[in-house]
């Protein structure tokens, strides 16, 4: 009876053991990429909505619909394909988009929210238009999931 009370033991102690060990080499349960050092998830959701609209934004002036059509996730591009280079699209012909820029990056309801703010000429007319763009994460990536008019007033920088 003791030599059956000591194996279990011992087995019980070595898998105990190996299993820590393995945890502790991230062999079993490996960190996931918002764990990751260098980086805190806040951070990289900001990062990642900036990156995605300024690219967005990039295309937008250079009128390269294929690249901002990129930005976009996949439920979105049926919609885009038919409205993008339309009379009111953001690719239409007519509207030159001399600048443009981020005001605002914040957390919503259903992403990242950037605000930002574009100057648009059409027919000898300046405008300035704001637009807020839904930003989220779409399995192992990130991407705009809404674009709509308006946004965000810009928060407060802290003083020093």
């Amino acid at each position: 009876m003791r030599v059956t009370y000591r194996r279990r033991a011992a087995t019980v102690v070595l898998l105990t053991t190996v299993s820590f060990a393995l945890f502790g080499c991230g062999l079993i349960g490996g960190e996931d990429e918002a764990e990751k050092p260098g980086r805190a998830p806040a951070e990289e959701a900001t990062a990642k909505s900036r990156e995605r609209v300024q690219a967005y934004l990039d295309a937008v002036a250079a009128k390269d619909v294929a690249a901002g059509r990129s930005q976009l996730c996949a439920v979105l591009h049926e919609a885009f394909d038919e409205a993008a280079t339309g009379p009111n699209g953001d690719f239409a012909d007519h509207f030159d988009v001399p600048r443009t820029e981020i005001t605002d990056i914040r957390s919503g309801p259903a992403g990242q929210e950037v605000s930002t703010s574009i100057a648009v000429t059409a027919g000898g007319k300046k405008l300035t238009r704001k637009l807020l763009f839904t930003v989220t994460r779409d399995g192992v990536d990130w991407c705009i999931s809404d674009e709509r008019p308006g946004g965000n007033t810009p928060a407060p920088t802290p003083t020093p």
